[in-house]
């Protein structure tokens, strides 16, 4: 180990002690490029992590898994038309944060499907939309990056950004 530090957080950041992160959890809904950065990069950061997709061509595993209050769901494609069944089976489970990536400028097509199949506006209001920190996102591993910095800023519970 190198030189002691003064506080945790900068002995965790030197790479002296390890990290507790806890149990968390990340799931991501429907594969494809922003999915795989999540994932990825979610594994770095201490999540325990699984991919869902319903078509099971795509990779991910159908059906999803059991989830607690340690778990994060970030749906990653709001075009696909398993998302109110997907969402609405999410809902059910005691899951700690729910969203859905998409244009805060479009309207946000998981709410109807998921009044269209009866799920309680109390529910529907769980889901964040848009979702991550506001960073110009462009690219998948950047829509990720954002994702997850917002996941954790709210985890802390901290606004994000660069006020503290």
């Amino acid at each position: 180990m190198g030189t002691p530090h003064a506080n945790d957080t900068c002995a965790v950041a030197h790479g002296d002690i390890p990290p507790v992160t806890g149990e968390r959890t990340l799931v991501a809904i429907f594969a494809g490029p922003v999915a795989d950065h999540l994932l990825r990069y979610g594994a770095d950061l201490g999540y325990r992590t699984f991919l869902v997709d319903p078509d099971k061509d795509r990779g991910g595993a159908a059906d999803l898994p059991p989830l607690d209050a340690t778990a994060d769901v970030v749906v990653t494609d709001h075009h696909r038309p398993e998302l109110g069944p997907v969402l609405r089976d999410v809902l059910t489970q005691p899951v700690r944060w729910v969203g859905v990536m998409g244009n805060p400028r479009h309207p946000a097509p998981h709410i109807p499907a998921l009044t269209e199949l009866g799920v309680p506006a109390a529910d529907i209001a769980r889901v964040h939309r848009p979702i991550g920190l506001n960073i110009g996102s462009r690219t998948p591993a950047e829509i990720a990056i954002a994702a997850l910095a917002g996941l954790i800023a709210d985890r802390n519970g901290r606004p994000g950004g660069f006020e503290f």
